[in-house]
């Protein structure tokens, strides 16, 4: 487990609201996105983008709101950088306006199609985080990744990494597993090891759409996206990513979803709200001040209110959001509260809990055989890994294990 991890962590603060400064405007169309279609939530409700009234409010509510001496700031999208730098460099003025003796720290979302030198030097001097969506190599990456004209993306991703890198800029790689690049484990990480990217996210896409061709509310019935991964190839696919990484790159590459495993073996809080005990943690605020409950929950039903009328304490400390965040365990089906894994993966995220358990009970997740595949492979390594660390040493040691035979 990286005790310098990059990934931002929202469980380390009593609140967490990532920010919207344009809604859920973009420069791509990615096909799989559950967010371009936010873009209905805002017709006919004023400006796209936000206004200096509500990044003052926001940032002065936010920062009071904070008991612990580090405050940290996640600007996201839509693409975060459809907002000039005047805007972030307003931002910080603000910041540095009302820290109030606290630490400021920032983190980018982006696609990194829009990255200039400029924008690199800001990153760089201001000592920002920026994470970059990339779904792997050209191939699994152009698959859905695209303009809204339907042009590749790939190459000015790539461009955009290779002037953060070029810059010195702090950097991690967001990738979605599809159906499609799920099925070449081996060149998704060996790409992202070729492109020396150090710090890899990975989330699992599963979408269900109404006959509208709309995103399916969590709770409402759908039909399953055809770009979802199943839960064999998610299973696969995190057996051999980990299988790659865990012989030779412990201690040298970190992979979110292994890092969380291993703290919820270590009994700590996981940097990964799907793999938390309940949800709630981490609010989301769009361009006009509203406030949901989670970024993939931007509906209706989960609107908490909006900055200009209610401070960040009120909002994410309010009844509908502890009610919100009690549920992930509390809604449990039987047959999770009596898997050996409950205490590794949670029931995963809500929005994946649609299907039906072997006793016919609802609100199984539909991943949960890709997860128990993973967490039975992974088990010895994380058992050993974890038990290093209690004995103050370096998890890495399994890599000699696996050397020595001691481990498989």
């Amino acid at each position: 487990m990286n005790e310098q991890s990059f990934y931002p962590t929202p469980f380390g603060y009593p609140v967490y609201i990532m920010a919207k400064p344009a809604g859920p405007g973009c420069n791509l169309a990615c096909e799989y996105c559950y967010y371009l279609e936010k873009n209905g939530l805002f017709e006919n409700r004023g400006a796209k983008n936000m206004s200096d009234a509500t990044l003052e409010r926001y940032i002065r509510t936010y920062i009071e709101s904070q008991s612990l001496p580090s405050v940290q700031f996640t600007w996201h999208g839509g693409e975060a950088m459809m907002r000039p730098l005047d805007f972030y460099r307003k931002a910080m003025d603000l910041q540095r306006r009302y820290a109030g003796g606290r630490h400021i720290e920032n983190c980018l979302q982006t696609n990194g199609t829009l990255l200039t030198e400029e924008w690199c030097r800001f990153l760089r001097d201001n000592d920002w985080l920026v994470g970059v969506s990339i779904d792997g190599p050209q191939e699994f990456h152009d698959e859905y990744r695209r303009t809204r004209d339907h042009r590749p993306s790939f190459m000015k991703v790539m461009r955009g990494i290779r002037m953060l890198q070029r810059y010195g800029v702090e950097w991690n790689a967001l990738a979605v597993i599809n159906d499609y690049n799920a099925d070449f484990p081996d060149d998704f990480y060996n790409f992202f090891k070729e492109i020396d990217c150090q710090y890899i996210q990975f989330t699992p896409v599963v979408e269900r759409l109404r006959d509208s061709g709309a995103l399916a509310h969590v709770a409402a019935e759908g039909t399953l996206a055809p770009f979802s991964v199943t839960p064999r190839q998610w299973g696969d696919f995190l057996c051999r990513i980990f299988d790659l990484w865990v012989r030779e790159d412990v201690g040298r590459v970190f992979v979110q979803i292994f890092d969380a495993t291993l703290a919820n073996y270590m009994g700590v809080e996981p940097g990964l709200c799907t793999l938390a005990k309940n949800c709630g943690h981490a609010g989301v605020m769009e361009h006009n001040g509203d406030v949901y409950s989670c970024d993939h929950f931007v509906f209706p039903e989960y609107y908490l209110g909006n900055i200009h009328s209610s401070s960040a304490v009120e909002l994410m400390y309010s009844p509908r959001q502890i009610a919100f965040g009690q549920a992930k365990s509390q809604s449990l089906p039987q047959q999770c509260r009596a898997c050996r894994h409950l205490s590794l993966c949670h029931g995963e995220c809500p929005r994946n809990r649609f299907a039906i358990t072997a006793d016919g009970e609802a609100g199984l997740n539909y991943l949960c055989e890709g997860y128990r595949q993973f967490f039975d492979h992974s088990a010895p390594y994380f058992r050993f890994m974890a038990e290093e660390l209690r004995n103050e040493r370096p998890p890495s040691n399994v890599m000699e294990a696996i050397r020595r035979g001691i481990l498989p």
